[in-house]
């Protein structure tokens, strides 16, 4: 027979007092953790917002409005191979290396190149160029516009640069031999992500009424649609929010923080670009030429059985690797899917150092592979380019609702304050 024990009234009401007391403590906590995560992003993220927003359409953007780097003035002629361009060009300025170079141009446009210094025999150290683009008349090879890529201007033809580098790292100059901006908007975007599940969290304090959480008050407007514009904004998109914060992690902590941490879960396919790099200002130079490294590429393709032709052969002097992508003319931004697939060699023999195929390795190959279609929304086409955009105006707005929401309550309280020591005043 089952024994009953029967708690008074009176301790089952202290229990269940004391379980929302602390129900109430951590719920507080939650909300003060969220209210000075969010004051600490909230700028950098209504930055980051609204230049993902534009970012989204860096290439057309770009292009409208810089025409001189990007059509061509000479479309009559027969466009010269890329490679005897490149060629030419290092000839002509042996201070530069072509750092990326379009094995295919498109009709009516320049060629457009990457370029960064050599190492000058004389000192030991890089050239001093002011530039690190190019674009060329891919008829005759004439240099139609030059400009330094990232530079802080808002002149036409940096514009799109300055915004898509504000993006990531807010312009912070490096230092101590570390790119601060990259690694400070890496280290806010894991607080953005761990910021989500308290969002998430205190949005739903009722589970009785766990609709509320998904209204906007529209007619009442005020400080109440504020606030709903804010919660349930954020909890119709809570999880393309967390994907943003995840692959900005991704995106600029690859190496020291997503790697290691998916590799707790899944095996991942060495990379050749977890070396140790060189100091930008003493490149590596490389000992075999584009034309070997563009024919073993070819070679082993043939062997994968890929049918897409090589589109483009990069090299990374601050780590000796050539890299070079397959993908058809006018599809070298990888528009749906995971990307486009590329073989790496060594520069200092032409050894394999590895391939990224989209979709064939690990399941944490796989989804490495995945992190910058996710955030650029270009894994799947151009939806997804049109949705990011709008996540980053939506990012950009749960912003500004939140400091409007927190500086309501900070005005609150001190009026409350206020009228205490009042209170007090006259009582005394």
């Amino acid at each position: 027979m089952k024994r009953v024990i029967t708690v008074p009234p009176g301790v089952a009401r202290a229990q269940d007092t004391r379980r929302v007391e602390k129900l109430s403590v951590g719920r507080n906590f939650l909300v003060l953790a969220h209210r000075w995560a969010g004051l600490l992003l909230a700028a950098f993220l209504f930055v980051s917002g609204l230049t993902g927003a534009v970012i989204s359409w860096d290439h057309e953007l770009d292009e409208w409005l810089n025409p001189r780097l990007f059509q061509a003035r000479n479309t009559g002629g027969m466009p010269q191979p890329p490679l005897l361009l490149a060629d030419r060009l290092e000839a002509a300025d042996p201070r530069l290396m072509v750092t990326w170079l379009p094995l295919s141009v498109e009709p009516g446009h320049n060629l457009g190149l990457a370029v960064k210094s050599r190492l000058d025999p004389a000192t030991g150290m890089a050239f001093n160029l002011d530039f690190n683009q190019i674009a060329l008349d891919p008829v005759d090879g004439e240099v139609r516009g030059k400009r330094m890529w990232g530079e802080i201007s808002l002149s036409r033809e940096n514009l799109l640069p300055f915004l898509y580098k504000l993006h990531y790292s807010m312009h912070i100059p490096d230092g101590f031999g570390i790119e601060l901006g990259i690694l400070f908007m890496g280290t806010l975007a894991i607080i953005w992500a761990l910021d989500c599940f308290i969002a998430l969290w205190i949005s739903f304090p009722k589970a009785s009424a766990w609709t509320k959480s998904f209204v906007f008050r529209w007619r009442q407007g005020g400080a109440r649609l504020n606030f709903d514009l804010h919660r349930s904004g954020g909890v119709w998109v809570w999880g393309f929010l967390l994907v943003l914060a995840v692959t900005a992690v991704s995106m600029n902590l690859n190496q020291q923080v997503m790697r290691p941490l998916v590799s707790l879960f899944s095996t991942l396919s060495p990379s050749p670009f977890t070396r140790t790099p060189n100091p930008p200002d003493q490149p590596i130079e490389p000992m075999v030429d584009r034309h070997t490294i563009l024919q073993y590429a070819i070679t082993e393709a043939e062997k994968r059985e890929w049918s897409t032709p090589p589109g483009g052969i990069f090299y990374d002097p601050e780590v000796g690797v050539y890299g070079v992508i397959f993908f058809e003319p006018g599809n070298d931004h990888g528009d749906a899917g995971l990307g486009n697939p590329s073989l790496f060699f060594d520069g200092k023999d032409g050894t394999s150092v590895g391939a990224n195929v989209p979709g064939e390795g690990s399941a944490g190959d796989i989804f490495m592979q995945a992190q910058f279609p996710l955030h650029s929304g270009r894994i799947v086409g151009l939806p997804g380019r049109i949705f990011v955009s709008l996540m980053g105006l939506l990012v950009a707005m749960l912003s500004v609702t939140g400091v409007i929401i927190w500086q309501k309550k900070r005005w609150a309280r001190k009026k409350t304050y206020e009228g205490s020591r009042r209170d007090i005043a006259v009582l005394s």
